[in-house]
């Protein structure tokens, strides 16, 4: 054989036969996933701030991991990991990711400013960042910038659902100037998105305190003394029949011992009151989060939904 820079069409396939070896047909088509770690969208006022990024890929699309550019431009799931608003673990659902990337998605998980970093909104204006760096290198990672969906959960769906309501393009908080952070659609994992209920988080014993963790998202003051604060935190008391909002899809276990049910609720009767595009789906025993949030017909609703988003 001849020993040269190949390319794959010109290149003599093996076929030689082997008594007692068995033979795996392919098509090219098959779909792997290629995970793209720790890398850096912006460095927010002193702090580096990554994405893990999955990108779906099979022989005949001819991916190149390290290209400047991709031969293809797929749909793309951002992803913010929740973490009570504390310091995030962003690697926790890189495998379920990888179940949707496996569907076609690139999949970008987003680390925030952390609450003892920068307090609210500080974490919905990273995840805006993050999205419009994604747009800027769409075609570096072989993404759409044209069809792209926010998702979270716990404290990240709380921030996925802010992303989609703070529209600050034209303001100092848009650290990419004339780069949209607009998306198609949201979807909330049992999102942290009040604190108006007596009972908002039922396991939470300091609840409302400045070291709870939604005083410390405040700022580490006494949300028990500052109503104001709650309604400036909590998504529901925020959106009205004037508010831009894209379509949203809400998961919620019914067995939340961190996160109450009662939240997702009151939510979806607001948005379901102003006119908005919602969908509530509650998962039989489920706790705060688990297997059953990426089941694949949970996978298949969430796949269903951005489809539906994308074709408008």
């Amino acid at each position: 054989m001849e020993i040269k820079e190949w390319k794959y069409e010109d290149f003599p396939a093996f076929d030689e036969e082997v008594p007692g070896a068995k033979i795996i047909k392919t098509t090219g088509e098959e779909v792997g996933v290629n995970c793209f770690h720790d890398v850096e969208y912006v460095n927010a006022e002193g702090t580096p701030l990554h994405l893990q990024i999955l990108i779906p890929a099979c022989r005949n699309d001819g991916f190149q991991p390290f290209a400047e550019e991709q031969p293809f431009a797929r749909p793309c799931f951002v992803f913010v990991q929740g973490s009570a608003w504390f310091q995030q673990y962003v690697y926790a659902k890189v495998a379920d990711m990888g179940k949707l990337a496996a569907r076609g998605y690139v999949c970008a998980i987003v680390e925030y400013r952390h609450s003892g970093i920068a307090p609210f909104p500080a974490q919905a204006i990273d995840t805006r960042n993050a999205i419009r760096f994604l747009r800027v290198n769409a075609k570096k990672f072989g993404i759409d910038p044209e069809r792209m969906i926010v998702a979270g959960d716990s404290s990240g769906g709380h921030t996925a659902m802010w992303a989609g309501l703070r529209h600050n393009d034209d303001t100092e908080e848009n650290l990419f100037p004339g780069v949209s952070a607009e998306v198609k659609g949201i979807v909330n994992y049992y999102g942290s998105v009040s604190v108006m209920l007596e009972d908002s988080n039922p396991s939470t014993l300091n609840h409302h305190l400045p070291d709870s963790p939604e005083g410390q998202e405040m700022g580490g003051v006494n949300l028990r003394e500052h109503p104001e604060l709650c309604r400036a935190l909590s998504v529901e008391e925020n959106i009205d029949e004037n508010t831009v909002v894209a379509p949203t899809l809400i998961f919620h276990g019914t067995k939340d011992r961190t996160v109450n049910t009662k939240q997702s609720v009151r939510l979806f009767h607001t948005m379901k009151q102003a006119g908005k595009d919602v969908r509530l789906y509650l998962i039989e025993g489920a706790d705060h989060g688990g297997p059953e949030f990426w089941t694949e017909e949970v996978l298949d609703i969430v796949d269903g939904f951005m489809q539906e988003q994308f074709a408008k």
